[in-house]
């Protein structure tokens, strides 16, 4: 079994931020979208620069839920958590909402980040 890929926006520096945040704390690879190979690119939906994509041996998760389970192998919170978070009713629409909120806020968050 291969580790995931997060594949991003590397022109983005929140998204950059984001991928090398987990990428020191997860099993994961990181791949920018002008570093993409035919066979990940085959992988993504036709839309892919849309958003970030976690691509995994057996599926491949897009914008808010990439996000999820690429910040869940983190171990930043307990391992538990994330499955009780999809169990909520309501829950993947809102982070669905909050991933695209800060995609479309990028240049302004990324002003009040280090």
């Amino acid at each position: 079994m291969s580790p995931p890929t997060l594949v991003y926006d590397d022109d983005c520096g929140v998204c950059t931020r984001a991928a090398r945040f987990v990428d020191r704390r997860a099993a994961i690879d990181i791949v920018g979208f002008s570093e993409l190979t035919d066979d990940l690119r085959a992988r993504l939906p036709p839309d892919y620069k849309a958003c970030a994509h976690l691509v995994t041996d057996e599926t491949t998760y897009s914008c808010g839920a990439a996000m999820e389970r690429a910040y869940e192998r983190t171990g930043l919170l307990p391992s538990q958590f994330f499955p009780l978070f999809r169990r909520v009713p309501g829950y993947a629409p809102v982070r669905e909402f909050v991933y695209r909120v800060v995609a479309s806020n990028r240049p302004s968050i990324g002003r009040l980040l280090p």
